[in-house]
């Protein structure tokens, strides 16, 4: 599964860039998705560790610091 281009693009624009190109929306998007697979895994050990099942937004705020 992969990210729609649209919000990526919107994230380059949002920092600052005038013009993106397509290649480097699909670039952004891989980074984003392989870091977001990563923060996962480290979150869902953070809820084992806690002896949950759920993922929560404590565990992915932890897993992101």
């Amino acid at each position: 599964m992969s990210l729609p281009n649209a919000p990526v693009e919107r994230i380059l624009r949002n920092a600052g860039a005038e013009r993106v190109s397509k290649d480097a929306v699909e670039e952004l998007r891989n980074a984003l998705e392989d870091l977001g697979e990563e923060i996962s895994r480290d979150a869902i050990k953070m809820a084992e560790h806690a002896e949950r099942n759920t993922v929560k937004a404590e565990d992915v705020d932890m897993a992101t610091q």
